[in-house]
């Protein structure tokens, strides 16, 4: 399995083009530097009224596919 660790920041204004399925891809970069492309779906358990925020752990299998996304709690 591989792991990428990224921080997401998108305005409830920005999210309303993945909503609406005009954008379906989400890119990203990692922490490690790397650029990261899922599906725009994997978002939908994050959003809230303040958009979408936070560091994530995006998983997926050697062959890059059965991706998961996990929001990381943030450190007190």
């Amino acid at each position: 399995m591989r792991h990428y660790e990224f921080h997401l920041s998108i305005t409830p204004e920005d999210y309303l083009d993945y909503y609406r399925g005009t954008v379906k891809v989400v890119v990203a970069r990692s922490i490690q530097g790397e650029v990261l492309q899922f599906p725009a779906s994997l978002l939908v358990p994050f959003v809230t009224h303040g958009g979408i925020h936070g560091t994530f752990v995006l998983t997926c299998g050697d062959d890059f596919k059965r991706a998961s996304l996990d929001r990381l709690q943030p450190r007190p």
